[in-house]
């Protein structure tokens, strides 16, 4: 039996033609330069709407905004505002920057809510890979806000969803991606400061996990374990394993080669996916579900 949440809304239900879509706007400070991101917003509305933060993956590493387009495209199409966010790779700069940029890029939807239409208690974070690394410890109790811009805000998230995404950062196992975001001379005290499952998630807020069974870059057991720790913690956990798929397995195109954006009329799992996210933010940003 198949269940849709009455408040859930078809993806394609907003016409694409009516999508304001701005790109490049200053929404903070990254360090000593402009924090950026693309705005998705559908059309205006009697009540405030939910908004989304959509983070890129890449390995901390590569990635930007448009990396995400599709993300914000399709669900700004299911009535979510929704802001792609550029943040700082670790070339840049190491941990925290990364996470400080999120947090600004959540206060930054609260502090203009009222112009973008959004509901500043309605409001989620989601992304893939490194994106949803982000996303996760994004919801964390940590001492990560930076001061990156609209510090009289709160960077709390109201919901999570992340994708095929790292849970555990450990230094004796530590990758190139890794170590060049937390730098050669972190220690395990650093690795675990920038590991979600390694904080107290007593009162995490309802998350989507989405992870593909043969993922070889990132363990399937990663998001396993944290769907785990917060069952056993009693959270509001949906965890959506894909059989026989590998990383970024919603990239994959039935015509072209390499990936593919989710959005792109050839991606096999891309509007899946897409829909699976739309309906979680559905039901846990509904005015229903405040808390």
């Amino acid at each position: 039996m198949s269940f849709v949440h009455p408040t859930a809304r078809p993806i394609s239900e907003i016409p694409a033609d009516q999508i304001s879509v701005q790109e490049s706007v200053v929404i903070g400070n990254a360090g000593t330069r402009d924090l950026t991101g693309d705005l998705y917003v559908p059309p205006p509305e009697d009540d405030l709407r939910p908004a989304i933060v959509v983070l890129h993956g890449g390995g901390w590493w590569k990635g930007a905004s448009r990396s995400v387009r599709g993300f914000g495209e399709l669900l700004s199409r299911a009535g979510f505002v929704c802001l792609c966010v550029s943040y700082r790779l670790s070339g840049e700069s190491q941990w925290p920057a990364q996470i400080e940029d999120v947090k600004c890029s959540v206060r930054y939807l609260k502090a203009c809510h009222q112009e973008l239409g959004v509901d500043p208690d309605r409001i989620g974070v989601t992304g893939d890979s490194a994106g949803g690394h982000l996303a996760l410890m994004a919801a964390v109790p940590s001492d990560f806000d930076g001061v990156g811009g609209h510090q009289a805000h709160s960077s709390e998230v109201k919901a999570v969803g992340a994708m095929y995404s790292p849970t555990q950062l450990r230094r004796q196992q530590s990758n190139a991606a890794s170590t060049r975001l937390l730098g050669p001379n972190a220690g395990d005290d650093d690795y675990r400061r920038a590991s979600p499952i390694c904080y107290d998630l007593t009162n995490f807020p309802p998350c989507l996990l989405i992870h593909g069974s043969e993922d070889p870059g990132v363990p399937l057991t990663q998001t396993t374990a944290f769907y785990e720790k917060l069952s056993q913690l009693g959270r509001s956990v949906e965890l959506h394993i894909f059989s026989g798929e590998g990383h970024a397995f919603d990239r994959q195109s039935t015509t072209k080669d390499g990936m593919v954006d989710v959005a792109d009329p050839s991606s096999v799992y891309g509007t899946t996916v897409v829909g699976l996210i739309a309906l979680f933010f559905a039901k846990y940003l509904s005015k229903d579900d405040r808390a």
